[in-house]
């Protein structure tokens, strides 16, 4: 990546940052689009509501087209929780049906589903972590006549490991199951298309690879999702026309819109619609080659250390995440609270180390991690 776009990010100046897993640093297009509308509402009020809804819908575009979706397939949410909470919600359980996910899911891809458990007696299947690796075979092997959902994350937050979701939709459609997919740690750089993958319910929030603030998420419903799922939460917003204020037989909005219930954070969707075109001007095939190449080259310079890559590297199975182990007395605290007194932010999580680079980043930069590790 050109020293250009590297300007773009401030915090290449303070420290060296390889925590987008986490949060990241937004650039200062972001930035600048969010002090723009808030400089907007305090000189004009809501003279330019009109102007702000633009924007709405073209980062509503631009988010649909990272996900090879319909603008109208996808609708904005507070966060993952929020999106995935409003799928398990949104469907008719009976008892004795079964969801089928990975144990060392996100919590957000978790309590979702045991909610349904302990409410309807809904049964959650879970396989268990194998060398760093989703095992797909025993995943697949959970499913059954009975099961309604494979809930399951594009990458995996604690290992980066990268499921075979065209596999997984497979599987889930041979038994009329849904596919329901966090891809918080994904979407802006790693290639997606939810139709080609077969994905049916697509999940996330904008502050880590699509550098905007938190507070703002996304949820992304198929045609045979939305023959299943009904909204649950719904407000103004939700109808057909909102401004038609006292017709309250009007139909709910088609295709996801119906999910957005009301007023959103207008500043944080005119950060995203520029980080957005950023994202979609770098060219996601292109940021993901660079992470390729960035994080091979980290596995490179930790051969011959007393280091473990815990994350699968294989074709198909590796992403932009890095986690790592220690095979002496260091622990993944303890590293990180080394790296980070010499301002190299990266993240513990459990026993591994978390190291996840961003489009910005350059192979100095891991030199540096590299020579800073003990």
């Amino acid at each position: 990546m050109n020293n250009q776009l590297r300007a773009l990010f401030p915090i290449t100046k303070e420290a060296v940052y390889l925590n987008h897993a986490a949060v990241s640093p937004p650039p200062l297009p972001v930035i600048e689009a969010i002090k723009a509308q808030m400089e907007d509402v305090a000189l004009h009020g809501s003279l330019k509501y009109r102007n702000w809804v633009a924007v709405k819908e073209r980062a509503r575009g631009n988010l649909a087209k990272l996900l090879g979706a319909l603008p109208e397939q996808v609708a904005f949410m507070r966060n993952t929780s929020d999106a995935l909470s409003a799928v398990a919600n949104g469907l008719k359980w009976n008892a004795g049906e079964n969801i089928v996910t990975f144990r060392r899911e996100f919590p957000s891809n978790i309590y979702p589903w045991l909610r349904l458990r302990d409410e309807f007696g809904v049964e959650v299947r879970m396989c268990d972590e194998r060398d760093g690796r989703v095992d797909v075979e025993e995943l697949i092997g959970l499913i059954d006549s009975g099961t309604r959902v494979v809930a399951i994350s594009q990458v995996q937050y604690g290992s980066g490991f990268r499921a075979d979701l065209e596999r997984l939709g497979r599987a889930a459609r041979a038994h009329d199951a849904l596919l329901v997919t966090d891809c918080i740690q994904a979407l802006g750089v790693i290639p997606t298309d939810v139709e080609t993958e077969l994905i049916d319910v697509a999940a996330g929030a904008c502050h880590k690879w699509l550098l905007t603030p938190e507070g703002l998420g996304f949820l992304y419903l198929s045609a045979r999702a939305l023959e299943r799922i009904r909204p649950t939460m719904v407000g103004w917003m939700s109808v057909q026309e909102p401004e038609d204020y006292f017709n309250f037989d009007q139909p709910w909005k088609t295709g996801a819109l119906a999910w957005e219930t009301g007023t959103l954070a207008t500043a944080l969707l005119h950060g995203l619609d520029a980080s957005l075109k950023l994202l979609l001007e770098t060219g996601v095939e292109r940021i993901n080659s660079h992470l390729n190449d960035l994080t091979d080259y980290l596995c490179e310079r930790l051969s011959g250390r007393d280091y473990r890559i815990v994350s699968s590297r294989r074709a198909g199975e590796k992403s932009q995440i890095v986690c790592i182990e220690h095979t002496g007395a260091w622990t993944a605290m303890q590293l990180y609270s080394h790296l980070r007194k010499q301002k190299i932010m990266v993240a513990p999580r459990g026993r591994r180390l978390r190291i996840a680079p961003h489009l910005y980043n350059i192979p100095e930069e891991i030199d540096s991690l590299i020579e800073a590790l003990p």
